[in-house]
């Protein structure tokens, strides 16, 4: 795949933009879609394969947001969510909605990514008839990938986001092609018949200290401890989320009973899966690490998982 420059105007012709700009720009990006009502069409490409969406997102008086996707291309995929919780699905995604964003949208937290990337406006640009700002976010280690986001100069929506791996090569695409800024009308939040209500499955709150690692990459943290109750599981399976406030990754520790599964690991355009099989004083379990991180450092996370507390604090 051929390298995407990742400072598209060099250092001569880089904005000096002050800190706090920089921090008012991700301010914007982060309150966005929480006060900002928009409707329009996007192109997502991951892995050299591209799909296009339509997409309808309304912030109420209430401060309640709905929003629905539906692909224009392909299978007719649609998801309907309220306030980040998923609705209905077409059966093709109801696996996926669960886990979390249902677009490539991003929780941020501005407050803690100076911390682990360093970030600059490097210029200017055009996406979908609109003026927008670049904004660069590079990591300052190996275990997390690289941002470009071109921010909508009214709205501080991310008008197309370009995330990129160590050597500069696209891993992953977001981009409006049309954006409209009026308030969808309601006829457009109606989903259709064939998108089904979601019935989540039970979740337990995870006991504390039953599960760590021994290493995480710097700036992530636990964000979410469950137990679920899975169909294609006898057993529940422990669910760990870990993010830095841009990045993220989950750990899944299903035990085996017995069974005889081989380690694993695959990469599809920036999401990885590593497994590995881990023995405990209670039997083996199987250890997958998912998320948009490094394969190495997923590799790495996988063999720190540990089960109970530790006897002393690690160094």
């Amino acid at each position: 795949m051929r390298a995407i420059p990742l400072y598209l105007l060099g250092g001569l012709l880089a904005l000096p933009v002050q800190a706090t700009e920089v921090q008012d720009l991700l301010g914007r990006l982060a309150a966005a879609e929480r006060q900002q009502s928009f409707q329009g069409t996007f192109i997502y490409e991951r892995n050299g394969s591209f799909s296009t969406h339509a997409v309808w997102h309304r912030v109420e008086e209430g401060g309640e947001v709905r929003e629905r996707l539906l692909q224009l291309d392909g299978p007719a995929q649609e998801v309907l969510k309220v306030d980040g919780q998923a609705q209905c699905v077409t059966g093709a995604l109801a696996d996926q909605v669960s886990e979390g964003q249902a677009w490539p949208a991003r929780q941020l937290a501005v407050e803690q990514l100076s911390n682990w990337y360093d970030i600059r406006v490097v210029g200017q640009s055009r996406i979908a008839n609109r003026p927008a700002v670049v904004l660069v976010l590079a990591p300052k280690d190996q275990h997390r990938y690289g941002f470009e986001l071109h921010l909508d100069r009214e709205t501080g929506l991310p008008l197309k986001s370009l995330l990129l791996n160590e050597r500069g090569q696209l891993l992953e695409r977001f981009q409006f092609a049309q954006l409209d800024t009026s308030v969808p009308v309601e006829d457009a939040m109606q989903p259709s018949s064939s998108c089904r209500p979601v019935r989540f499955r039970a979740a337990d709150s995870m006991a504390e200290g039953t599960w760590r690692s021994d290493w995480l990459p710097p700036g992530f943290t636990l964000t979410t401890a469950q137990v679920r109750r899975v169909p294609s599981a006898d057993d529940p399976v422990t669910y760990l989320m870990y993010g830095d406030g841009l990045a993220r990754f989950s750990v899944f520790l299903e035990p085996l009973k017995g069974r005889v599964v081989e380690d694993a690991r695959s990469q599809l355009g920036p999401t990885v899966a590593v497994s590995r099989r881990m023995s405990t004083d209670s039997g083996d379990v199987m250890v997958t690490v998912v998320g948009e991180i490094p394969l190495g450092t997923a590799e790495r996370i996988a063999l720190s998982m540990r089960a109970g507390v530790p006897e002393q604090a690690s160094q």
